[in-house]
């Protein structure tokens, strides 16, 4: 049968997240500066694109209204969260809130905000964006990271719909 013949069945939206909802993902805080005040939001589909040079990528609603302001500046820092972080996780995924409340942070270079006690960062240089579906599919280039003295821990992880964090295995 020819390709131009076949037609996929239809995919339920709700079936479908909740298929990918079984690949376990870390959680992420992506930050920037707009009019001089900290900006940011929760996102859980971060990853590594290449290595030379540094790039990497997330993924962002069509309909944010933070990430613009954001991209705005042409910067941004990904904050990976630590396990016992889900309190910043909720706290950056609300609305019409402040999402700076009670948050200790200091700036990168750039000034983007390094959110206190996060697992890693990396702050990056707006590298590419493009349209996919209902997101946008950034790329940043890596100019500045988290000494590596800052990697302890273990990280926040979002499985079948739910925080979970690792546990050490015994041996």
């Amino acid at each position: 049968m020819s390709d131009s013949l076949f037609a996929p069945p239809t995919i339920d939206a709700r079936v479908f997240r909740d298929t990918l909802g079984h690949y376990a993902s870390g959680i992420t805080v992506v930050s920037g500066i707009a009019d001089g005040e900290p900006v940011g939001f929760t996102c859980q589909s971060f990853y590594s694109v290449s290595v030379d040079p540094p790039l990497v990528s997330f993924s962002v609603m069509r309909t944010s209204t933070t990430y613009p302001r954001i991209a705005a500046g042409g910067r941004f820092t990904v904050n990976v969260l630590a396990h016992d972080q889900h309190h910043i996780s909720n706290q950056f995924a609300r609305r019409g809130t402040d999402k700076w409340a009670g948050i200790a942070w200091r700036p990168a270079l750039s000034g983007n905000p390094v959110i206190d006690d996060t697992l890693m960062w990396v702050d990056c240089e707006a590298w590419a964006e493009y349209e996919a579906g209902d997101h946008l599919v950034i790329i940043g280039r890596v100019v500045e990271m988290s000494a590596p003295e800052w990697h302890t821990g273990s990280p926040l992880l979002y499985f079948k719909g739910g925080y979970r964090h690792l546990q050490e295995l015994a041996g």
